[in-house]
């Protein structure tokens, strides 16, 4: 059985996906809460068979049972960058990360956890995943959401210097701008993917956030978008091989504008663009990343030689396979 919490989520629920699919039992940890009709967070897990799911908060009561977990698979969190609840971020982001890392440590059970890319803060520094503790130390988070995923590596590191007890294998995933199915329960924050196939499948303009830097134009701002199913496609690989271990950037490899992402959406659609620039909402400002773009350079050395789906192949998957439908579940 493998353990996938935030596995109703998005990236968590492709993942048990991807999982069942392999005929593997997974046990579900997350919230279902209630939702938008059609939206709700049950729905991505509708079509597959699972072992079961445990709340959160009755986790650690279910680990205690010594159930026959063969590999955890830490996916839930609060990802939302504009919450400022301190408390309930760093008890859901770090303190639960640190239960399960000791818990994985003592069974000896593979420990693969969810980073992201909100650890390297404007990207001044660049992009290299970079585990050693010095390196670590120097990144600056622009939000809560990115504080809590760095303090959670920041603890690993310090704990893997100290010679402390540690999984047999551990990965932090830096994922960073995904998209893909199973997103719509995520509101405001689904991908821009997601927000702007709903603008242009009403007959809207899409619109995009104009620039707030004299440097870069409108729609020049660029992000390392990546498809979900790169992202299982690693944590599955890291699943087949027990010996990588060590913080890994995900992402495509190459960033692309937020203008080349709409446009790819238009031709998806087979229409023509039609763009428009609003002001960038105020909690945003200072807080927004303007250019993100993994380097891949240790999850290659690692042995990982699998292609990146590009940009308008994975925009045409999404779009084809998945928001053009009436059920666009996975």
């Amino acid at each position: 059985m493998y353990l996938v919490t935030g596995g109703a989520g998005f990236i968590g629920s492709n993942l048990v996906a991807a999982l069942t699919a392999r005929g593997a039992e997974v046990m579900v940890a997350d919230r279902l809460r209630q939702g938008e009709p059609g939206r709700e967070k049950w729905r991505n897990l509708a079509k597959h068979t699972i072992a079961g799911i445990v709340h959160p908060d009755a986790l650690a009561a279910w680990l205690a049972t010594t159930p026959p977990i063969e590999a955890v698979f830490h996916m839930g969190a609060i990802s939302d960058t504009t919450v400022t609840d301190g408390d309930l971020v760093a008890a859901s982001n770090l303190t639960l990360s640190l239960d399960l890392w000791s818990w994985c440590a003592r069974r000896g059970i593979p420990f693969i956890y969810a980073s992201s890319a909100a650890t390297y803060g404007d990207g001044a520094l660049g992009f290299d995943d970079d585990p050693a503790p010095q390196a670590l130390a120097q990144l600056r988070p622009l939000n809560l959401y990115g504080w809590s995923k760095l303090a959670f590596d920041r603890r690993v590191a310090q704990m893997l210097e100290r010679g402390q007890p540690a999984p047999p294998q551990w990965a932090g995933l830096r994922f960073f701008n995904v998209y893909g199915p199973n997103e719509y329960h995520k509101g405001r924050m689904q991908s821009v993917v997601a927000h702007k196939y709903a603008q242009i499948a009403k007959g809207e303009a899409a619109t995009l956030f104009a620039s707030d830097r004299p440097d870069i134009a409108d729609g020049g701002q660029m992000r390392d978008f990546v498809h979900v199913d790169d992202v299982v496609g690693v944590a599955l690989w890291l699943l087949d091989h027990p010996g990588a271990s060590g913080l890994f950037n995900v992402g495509a490899g190459k960033a692309r504008s937020f203008e080349d992402l709409v446009r790819a959406i238009y031709a998806a659609l087979g229409r023509q663009p039609d763009i428009r620039y609003v002001p960038m909402p105020e909690d945003l400002k200072g807080k927004y990343q303007y250019f993100t773009e993994a380097r891949l350079d240790r999850l290659r050395a690692a042995g990982y030689d699998r292609n990146t789906i590009g940009l308008e192949d994975g925009v045409a998957r999404y779009v084809r396979d998945f928001l053009s439908l009436p059920d666009p579940h996975r």
